[in-house]
This record gives C-alpha cells, structure tokens and sequence, in this order.
C-alpha cells in the first residue's frame, strides 16, 4: 500500500477515536443535585369523607289508630323531654277506658258477694277462686285501657328538635304510622371510614392528641368545636377494607343537621417516619421508583413503597435508608448505570423547597 495513503488511513481512524472519546465524555459527565431521605418524628393531617349523625334521633309514630286531633309543635322548633308533640282523638279509647272502670266494679261486687256465700259453706271454694281471677281480669283490662288513652297524647322522649311533619290535623292514621322524627343535636357524631394502614398508624401511635379531631364544613368552613375519637369498630369492611371511626363534636349552636356530610380533619404521628421530596421520584407501572447514586457516582433505579401522600413529599416504608443518596432534581434527564457528578442539598432544605 502506499505510505501516503495508510498514512491518512491511520490519521482518520485517530480522528475518529478521539471524537468518540470526546461524545462519550460529554455523555457521562452530567451533573446533578443529591439528597438524603431524612428521618424524623412528624405528624401528618389527613381528610376524611365523614356521615353527621345526632347523638339521638328516632322516629315518632302513633301507637294508636285514630284522628290527628292537634299537632302542637311545628318543623323545626326545639322541644323539651315530655312536652306534648301530638294529640290523637282519644274519645274512642276514652270510652272503652270508662267500659272496662265498669266490669272492675262489676267483679269487685260480685267477689264481695261470693266471699260472703263462700263464709256460709253456699259455694265451693273454687267459684271463690273464679271470682278473684275475674276481677283481676277486669283490672288488666281497665289498665289496658288506661295505656290506650295515654297513647293519644304523644310527647318527646328527649331534649332535640322536630323534623318534618308527615301529615296534618284532622288526618286519619293507623297505629305504627310515621309521624315525625326527633333529633337531639346538641352534640353529633361524625363517623368516617379509615384504611388498615392509616388504622395501624395512628392505633401505633394514639395519644391524646391525635384523638383530637377539627371538621370542615360543605362550605369548607372549619366547624368552631373541636371533636374527639370516641370509639374505633370492631370489623374492617372486606369490600373496602376499611374500618369506621366515631368522632364526636359539641354543637350548642344546633349548626349541625342529622344526615349532614363533611370532612374530618385527622393529625396522625408518625415515629421515625423516612421523607423524601416527591420530586425525587416517578412512577412507571403504577410503582414509584428514584434514582440512587452508588460509591462509584453510578445511577441506579429503586423501586420504593410509599406508605404517606404529604403536601410536597412522601413517607416511604421501604426501600430506601438514610444513608443513601438519591437524585434530587433533573431526574428526568438521568440515564440509569451511568456515572454522574453530583453536588450535595441537605435533606432539610431539600425537603423545603416546593
């Protein structure tokens, strides 16, 4: 071959190899932000969908069949225990309360008469017997007949406030007819469902504060009363899995309806808990992952499981320690197994930004 020519042939594969060289240098010397998770004692706030409940309501129905003869209380006024709601016409029962007054009296003078045959050896004892029974039969009636008429005056069985009324005076009902509701709403309930997770959490971690509860109204006014956790329920709900909370709130100014909605506003300590900023992280598959530098500045993907949604970060329960170092920013220029520079953001000031 000519020397000439092997000459340029040598020269351009130098050439070659160093242009490469230079691409790959340009390719592997990127420069990235990196952070550590940060491992503390925090405390999250969380929303839940809530049912409002009265700390009493019961439905008010007729326990005798008659004509609505006066309703004394209207929709929505405030009742005391014991005052009169309703008045059934009570002239029937009335009647059959004076009718069975009678056959007391009736039995109790023919006991009377049959004691004093008995005395004289004129009857048996057992016909004695028979008159004894008689009048005390005649006495169940008579105080049969006694309930009967107080069933015609029906009045609240609690302190609360009358729901609508279901018909009008004058109107013909049948025993066990709907006539009203009554709720006691001086406090309520607030029952909202938990996931097993959030459960074991805050049962991990329960103290007198995180039984504390706030409540945020429809109109996203947060109600004036702080509430508190009363009770948890037995059972987790297998097609939610899921468990109820009761919280229970005062409400002395009856702004609280039974069958309203809100939201609960619940603090959950967490012990220990392992943050990183979400912007450290990205999904693929439905799983979330970051990007971990090794000793040797070598990018690697992790995959981690998130047990907590703040604000601007997560609380991860696996995966990560606080010792490794995750890309902080630029993530989505980061090519996985390849060297990288990085300079270093402490993990309180990463977890700072927004």
């Amino acid at each position: 071959m000519n020397p000439r020519k092997l000459l340029m042939i040598v020269f351009a594969v130098i050439s070659l190899a160093a242009c490469k060289s230079k691409v790959e240098t340009k390719e592997t010397t990127g420069k990235f932000t990196v952070t550590n998770p940060l491992l503390i004692d925090t405390a999250i706030s969380k929303e839940y969908v809530a049912e409002i409940q009265s700390l009493q309501n019961v439905e008010i129905r007729a326990k005798v069949k008659g004509f609505i003869e006066k309703i004394n209380v209207d929709e929505g006024q405030k009742v005391k225990a014991g005052q009169l709601l309703f008045t059934i016409r009570p002239r029937e029962y009335e009647a059959e309360l004076l009718k069975a007054k009678a056959e007391v009296r009736k039995a109790e003078v023919e006991l009377q008469n049959t004691k004093s045959l008995a005395e004289k050896n004129i009857v048996s004892p057992s016909e004695l017997t028979m008159a004894i029974a008689k009048l005390d039969g005649a006495k169940a009636e008579e105080a049969m007949a006694e309930l009967y008429v107080s069933y015609t005056k029906i009045t609240a069985p609690y302190d609360g406030i009358v729901d609508r009324l279901k018909f009008k005076a004058g109107s013909l009902i049948d025993e066990g007819t709907l006539l009203t509701s009554l709720s006691n709403n001086k406090e309520v309930y607030a029952y909202f469902n938990v996931s097993e997770l959030e459960y074991l959490n805050y049962k991990t971690n329960a103290n007198q504060d995180n039984k504390k509860v706030k409540l945020i109204l429809a109109n996203n006014q947060v109600h004036q009363y702080d509430g508190v956790i009363e009770t948890v329920e037995s059972e987790f709900d297998k097609n939610t899995g899921s468990i109820a909370f009761r919280a229970k709130f005062p409400n002395p100014d009856y702004l609280l309806k039974h069958g309203e909605t809100g939201r609960v506003q619940l603090n959950i300590s967490l012990k220990n808990a392992l943050i990183i900023p979400q912007k450290s992280t990205f999904e693929l598959q439905d799983k979330t992952y970051v990007y971990v530098v090794d000793n040797k500045n070598i990018v690697r993907a992790r995959l981690i499981n998130i047990s907590q949604k703040l604000t601007n970060m997560y609380v991860v329960e696996s995966g990560l320690s606080v010792d490794d170092k995750i890309i902080y920013e630029g993530i989505q220029s980061v090519k996985e197994n390849e060297p990288v520079e990085t300079s270093f953001i402490a993990a309180r000031a990463a977890l700072s930004n927004k």
